[in-house]
């Protein structure tokens, strides 16, 4: 038998809630993959020198530039996409 949707849905819930429930450990959980996330200025570290060849100071200061300069490219990205869905809908209008 095919789950529909909303089936699929409540299944999903069920299990990501039970899995939750029986986690005593929820920062150790999810650690690695706040880690690995570009909100984790690790993350940023890690991209902009992979081998640590610089300086702890430089590492930080580029890591945090790259971290910025991704940020401003999605804010830029949602921008062009909130005004092209105006403009359509204008025309649609």
């Amino acid at each position: 038998m095919t789950a529909t949707p909303g089936d699929r849905r409540t299944i999903a819930r069920i299990a990501a809630n039970t899995r939750w429930s029986q986690e005593t450990n929820r920062a150790g959980a999810t650690a690695k993959a706040r880690n690995n996330s570009p909100a984790s200025l690790d993350y940023w570290m890690r991209k902009v020198d992979p081998e640590s060849n610089l300086p702890y100071s430089e590492r930080l200061k580029c890591a945090n530039n790259a971290k910025t300069a991704y940020y401003e490219a999605l804010a830029r990205k949602a921008r062009k996409a909130k005004a092209a869905k105006k403009a359509a809908a204008e025309r649609a209008a």
